[in-house]
């Protein structure tokens, strides 16, 4: 069993800043049922890499298989009145809705928070945008990179007197389900208490800020780079063969263990002549904090991170098996459980008979193009 078994999750969310949330309650046991369209596909489906260099199938994508594990997936063209009343159904059927879409758009189609509440009572509406539903900025729209921008993370990213650097992925959309998971729990919780409803609010742009404040505190005026305020040498350094180690010594013991094994010069031109593995080990074992610095490869073939069980081979039918990380935490009597992700609407016909609709009702709505 996992955590969340019973969970009932109706997920409109797309891209990653909803969808990664919602991972997480599938990957621990919750039923989430990921409503998709192919008149409006998710851009997930679309974002490389792509099994077998196949960027018209739209279950190809990799990106989309490991930010949607473990759910299910039907289709509703909610441009549609007649897709909406299914989706009202669905919204029936479940315990918590999540949402990604711009400001307004549930409200446009008739699936507002006063809506829900008619639709199910006590339903958790859970909302993430990149400013949020409420204050000056809430018809802000755009995406992850958007909230590094007003978050203040491109202007801290880079080196000193350079220009800003936008973060090489939407970094909004990894903190701010983090954020979300715990409210959705939270109000679940609060449900469970009081039997009402609640609507959850994200903000990535909050969400960013949460993480970076200590930053502009300490250094309000110069990116800091590598460096840090209270440890040094605090960064990272070259070894041979191109390769690079990561040190950060916050004591006096610390660097006194470093300067044993690489001496007192630059600590650049000392570890340039090691070799990563052997100085990675040394280092560890003088109580000095350091790591390589991994690759991609590296990284999925860690012997540690394998031995943990982080990454679990996931049989998807058209990308094939691939390796997927499991939640970063362990739960032991009740274990996640990553499954593959959906195909689009391959769920049709099992879901839409749970929430009422016979398969004669399922066909001619598909044909009428309401679920597709």
């Amino acid at each position: 069993m996992g955590a969340l078994d019973g969970l009932k999750v109706a997920d409109f969310s797309w891209v990653g800043a909803g969808p990664r949330s919602t991972k997480d309650l599938a990957d621990n046991g919750a039923t989430v049922v990921k409503v998709e369209s192919s008149v409006r596909l998710d851009l997930g489906r679309r974002s490389p890499p792509f099994a077998g260099g196949d960027r018209r199938n739209p279950d190809a994508s990799v990106f989309f298989a490991q930010t949607n594990t473990s759910k299910k997936s039907v289709t509703i063209n909610l441009s549609d009145p007649r897709g909406v009343e299914v989706a009202k159904k669905l919204i029936a059927w479940a315990d918590v809705v999540v949402e990604n879409f711009g400001p307004g758009y549930m409200d446009r189609i008739g699936l507002d928070w006063e809506t829900l509440q008619q639709v199910k009572p006590g339903v958790i509406l859970a909302s993430v945008s990149v400013a949020g539903r409420s204050g000056p900025l809430s018809g802000l729209r755009g995406y992850g990179n958007s909230a590094a921008a007003w978050s203040g993370h491109c202007d801290m990213t880079g080196w000193p007197e350079t220009e800003p650097h936008m973060p090489p992925f939407a970094y909004g959309d990894v903190v701010a389900p983090m954020m979300l998971t715990v409210a959705i729990l939270s109000a679940l919780e609060h449900r469970d208490r009081t039997g009402e409803g609640v609507h959850v609010d994200v903000s990535q742009i909050e969400s960013m800020v949460h993480v970076i404040g200590d930053l502009f505190a300490e250094l309000p005026t110069e990116k800091p780079a590598n460096e840090d305020a209270e440890m040094t040498p605090h960064g990272v350094f070259p070894c041979k063969e191109d390769r690079w180690i990561a040190m950060a010594c916050e004591t006096d013991a610390q660097r006194m263990a470093l300067a044993g094994i690489l001496g007192d010069g630059p600590v650049e031109h000392a570890t340039a002549n090691w070799d990563l593995v052997e100085l990675e080990q040394r280092l560890i074992q003088a109580g000095v904090p350091a790591a390589a610095v991994l690759d991609g490869k590296g990284l999925s073939e860690h012997p540690d991170l394998n031995a943990a069980g982080h990454f679990v081979a996931v049989e998807h039918p058209v990308i094939g098996t691939a390796n997927m990380p499991a939640p970063p935490y362990v739960l032991p009597d009740t274990p996640s459980d990553v499954g593959p992700s959906p195909c689009l609407g391959a769920d049709n016909l099992f879901v839409f008979s749970e929430i009422g609709l016979t398969d004669a009702e399922v066909q001619d709505l598909t044909a009428k193009g309401v679920l597709v």
